[in-house]
């Protein structure tokens, strides 16, 4: 949607995704980021750690049962999404106002670690969009071929094949 804040945040999950069922069945994972800006200090010379932005984030469907399947508190995370802003009173009456990340991508930092990716299976939803009517629609799994996702494929690679030349132009 035009207008939309994206922003992109780096930082650690302070706890484990919570992961909630709405009355319709519809899956929802919550969790916080903390992201802490360090600059160098050239007089003290040392790093120093400015104010941390704890960020409330929310992902929804089966994406939030994948977050809370593999993300977990203390984990550097790449998040990008748009922000939310949303107002209520709280328990005394007072208006307040609340910022969050409504998440498009997630995923771990490679930075300080390594990641083993599993495909999950497919539920049918199709790319982030999901069933909307709260029920979940049950599909028959269908196997796609996919060359990259086996080691010994038989489509060509003409990028690695032995003793080719390499010119501009690409080989597909």
């Amino acid at each position: 949607m035009a207008g939309e804040t994206i922003i992109t945040v780096v930082g650690n999950l302070t706890a484990d995704p919570e992961l909630r069922y709405t009355q319709n069945g519809l899956p929802v994972a919550n969790f916080t980021i903390a992201s802490t800006p360090r600059s160098f200090d050239r007089q003290a010379n040392e790093w120093k750690d400015g104010e941390a932005l704890f960020l409330r984030a929310s992902v929804w469907r089966e994406f939030a049962e994948h977050v809370a399947g593999s993300l977990t508190k203390g984990m550097r995370v790449v998040a990008t999404g748009r922000l939310k802003q949303r107002s209520y009173q709280d328990r005394e009456g007072n208006n307040r106002t609340a910022i969050e990340l409504e998440v498009d991508e997630i995923g771990p930092s490679l930075r300080y670690a390594t990641a083993q990716v599993t495909r999950a299976a497919s539920s049918g939803g199709g790319g982030g969009g999901g069933s909307f009517g709260g029920g979940q629609q049950s599909r028959p799994q269908v196997q796609q071929d996919e060359p990259w996702a086996t080691p010994g494929s038989s489509a060509p690679d003409a990028w690695s094949a032995p003793g080719t030349s390499y010119g501009d132009d690409t080989p597909f």
